[in-house]
């Protein structure tokens, strides 16, 4: 936890006392783009062309919005040209660090740091702001590319085509507002929601986080009623962005951060879509139960002060689904 303050390491937390109560994310701090010639992105600036080996990526195992960007490096083809470290799941008073003691944790492979926030100091020296994860580095530049996740995987969706013969979309162009719609819900009252009711310090935050969360719970639900996936016939990238949440749901959001009005077992339909898209070709390698219990019930001492590691949840995500008979009977 903490954060950088003009290039100097502060234990400062997220102050909800000024926000009654509320947990109030913080926006990324780089917002370049991948493209398939260098050409400029949406934001930022332009001059990272998508080339094999050129980038790495450091997530932690822990974290959704870094595991979204490890499901799109795998079903992208990208293993053998993004590399990627891991860092160690334990996030305390100095931040994200690269112990490698840790089943899973590597270190960093690139420049041997200690901590993350070494890697945002290579590029602003003097950085205030969140030292988080997904982190995009450019190794020709030695540059950080972006730490927005919801971005990275668009850049690893269509800017390195080329070089793996893929030029599938997760976002299509019929789908769009669909998908964006659903994107905005999603991150708003699940992605998001889950911290929002986990990180709250009074009852009206929590309460005004945590039936929000299950109100859109209830609506996916249905939704799934009626297909195998957010969209349709289609896996999109609405799907693997609520997956991250759904697949920590029961071993750490339900109790930890007190989302308790139901479990996702609970739940069928979304119960048996989570199972669907696990059982995907390599998606399960990038599921790492042991670093989410680990980082969630130690590195909270807020929520768990004596960081007692709970009994696991018996979760199977490989067990039997019959989702494909949606398709079918549409």
């Amino acid at each position: 936890m903490g954060r950088l303050i003009d290039g100097a390491w502060s234990k400062q937390w997220h102050d909800t006392a000024a926000t009654g109560g509320a947990f109030v994310r913080a926006e990324a701090s780089f917002r370049n783009w991948i493209t398939a010639d260098g050409a400029p992105g949406p934001t930022g600036e332009g001059g990272f062309a998508a080339e094999s080996g050129r980038y790495h990526l450091y997530v932690s195992h822990a974290c959704p919005w870094a595991h979204r960007a490890l499901i799109f490096r795998k079903i992208k083809g990208l293993d053998a040209h993004i590399s990627v470290d891991a860092v160690h799941p334990d996030m305390l008073g100095e931040g994200w660090s690269f112990g490698a003691d840790f089943p899973g944790a590597t270190g960093d492979s690139l420049f041997g740091s200690r901590f993350a926030r070494d890697i945002y100091l290579r590029e602003t020296p003097d950085m205030t702001g969140r030292v988080t994860v997904p982190i995009l580095w450019d190794k020709v530049r030695g540059r950080i590319v972006s730490n927005e996740s919801s971005e990275i995987i668009r850049m690893f969706d269509h800017a390195f085509a080329a070089l793996t013969g893929d030029a599938s979309t997760h976002r299509p162009a019929d789908l769009q507002p669909e998908i964006d719609a659903l994107n905005a819900r999603i991150y708003d009252t699940v992605n998001n929601g889950v911290y929002k009711a986990g990180f709250a310090t009074t009852q009206a935050a929590y309460d005004g986080a945590v039936h929000p969360l299950f109100d859109t719970l209830e609506m996916l639900e249905d939704r799934l009623s009626r297909a195998r996936h957010l969209t349709g016939a289609r896996i999109t990238e609405a799907d693997w962005r609520l997956f991250t949440t759904m697949v920590r749901f029961d071993a750490v959001y339900h109790g930890h951060f007190k989302c308790s009005i139901k479990r996702l077992v609970d739940l069928p339909n979304l119960w048996g879509w989570t199972r669907d898209l696990y059982q995907r070709p390599g998606v399960a390698e990038t599921v790492h139960l042991d670093h989410i219990r680990r980082h969630y019930h130690y590195s909270h001492e807020t929520i768990n002060p004596h960081r007692i590691m709970p009994a696991p949840a018996l979760i199977d995500f490989a067990a039997p689904h019959d989702r494909a008979r949606l398709v079918a009977a549409a």
